[in-house]
């Protein structure tokens, strides 16, 4: 059964988008929550209202129309959000196109193009069509970027015709969306907190002391968590929106804020990930207005005191949490990042090589070595903070 999933049937402009109620209502049945969204050319051969009546939901087909004056996002980011898995059925050469070229002039593709959800794709269209080339390298690129393509069958087609384009029946599109969400979420119960970003250490109303960090490996840390079932907090100096409902993002500014919000959170979850990089010192008196230079003031004076050390100050007070630290080094990367891990109480430092400009703050990619208490130090060549964030959970899952 598919009770409490969220599931969005993308109804596109093809002769078979009658079937697609009988989708809706085999998911009904089985429990789960349907959303419908339809393409202007879909609502030629389907009405929205039949959608609705099945679905008890009001079927998406504006962009710019909310459900409500409630309504706190438009409609294709508030569906982004809601959706567990995105089912496209049927599925045109149009639609195909549009998802692999990253063209979004509608509901159906702004939303697709929002949605982290997994994605499966039911293609119908004549033989001649499905054999185009264009379209075959469209089918390719879906695949690539991991779209499920579920291959239409042989049979007879609207044209009077009969060959390959016609619509999986029934039971095989039922097997393709309950194989996809049978898929196995190992942190489904483990809830992790990550912080992310540089923090900013106020001087004044307009000037603050921070740390040039992006914050994307943070970010690539709480999404990889998400994706693998986790219940994520995210802790983040950076504007970032989450696309999942497993990850809740709290906006922070400076240190003590992290702290703050740590000695709250930290003993309610599993994992700690300290991503962020915390400045060192701040201000010791901040100015309630812009400070303003004058011309016989060639120098001005901060003076500074450090911040509290969040790593050590939280870690020493974990019971079961896993904790991970980061430490970014130009020289003597493994012994630096071995009397961190045993100064903080960590469990894992994550020892980034920043001595070259591929790797580090505000790039893609980082040069890790996994420093632990019991393994050897495990150095991993050059690879995107994506991959940075899956390699580790990979390894966290391995442990337990």
């Amino acid at each position: 059964m598919l009770k409490s999933k969220h599931i969005a049937v993308y109804v596109t402009g093809g002769i078979a988008a009658y079937k697609s109620l009988s989708v809706v209502r085999e998911l009904i049945k089985q429990d789960a929550e349907v959303r419908v969204i339809m393409t202007d050319s879909a609502q030629q051969f389907v009405t929205p209202l039949t959608f609705a009546t099945l679905s008890k939901h009001p079927v998406l087909t504006n962009n710019f129309k909310a459900e409500s004056a409630e309504d706190d996002f438009i409609p294709h980011i508030k569906i982004a959000r809601w959706t567990d898995l995105a089912i496209v059925v049927p599925a045109t050469a149009d639609i195909i196109a549009k998802m692999a070229n990253g063209i979004a002039d509608d509901i159906v593709t702004t939303s697709l193009m929002a949605t982290d959800a997994p994605k499966i794709v039911f293609p119908t269209m004549n033989t001649s069509m499905w054999n185009y080339p264009p379209v075959q390298k469209n089918l390719d690129t879906l695949q690539s970027i991991g779209i499920q393509v579920v291959q239409p069958d042989t049979g007879f087609l609207a044209e009077g015709e009969t060959g390959k384009g016609r619509l999986v029946d029934l039971p095989e599109i039922m097997k393709a969306i309950n194989d996809q969400l049978s898929v196995d979420k190992p942190l489904q119960n483990t809830s992790v907190i990550v912080t992310a970003g540089g923090t900013k250490e106020p001087i004044d109303p307009v000037r603050f002391i921070g740390n040039n960090s992006s914050g994307k490996m943070g970010i690539a840390m709480a999404e990889s968590a998400a994706k693998r079932g986790a219940d994520v907090t995210l802790l983040s100096t950076v504007n970032y929106t989450s696309k999942y409902q497993n990850l809740q993002v709290i906006n922070v500014t400076s240190a003590n804020d992290i702290l703050n919000k740590l000695e709250t959170l930290f003993p309610e979850n599993d994992v700690l990930i300290m991503a962020a990089a915390i400045a060192d010192f701040k201000p010791v008196t901040v100015a309630d207005q812009k400070i303003k230079k004058t011309d016989d003031q060639p120098t001005y004076s901060i003076k500074l005191v450090k911040n509290p050390d969040i790593l050590k100050t939280i870690a020493s007070n974990k019971t079961n949490q896993f904790v991970v630290g980061f430490a970014a080094e130009t020289e003597n990367l493994i012994p630096y990042a071995e009397r961190k891990l045993q100064q903080k109480n960590a469990d894992v430092i994550l020892a980034n090589d920043v001595s070259k400009k591929d790797a580090g703050f505000n790039v893609d990619t980082n040069r890790i070595t996994l420093v632990s208490k019991d393994e050897d130090p495990d150095s991993w060549p050059l690879m995107s903070k994506k991959d940075v964030a899956d390699k580790f959970w990979d390894y966290y899952q391995n442990l337990n």
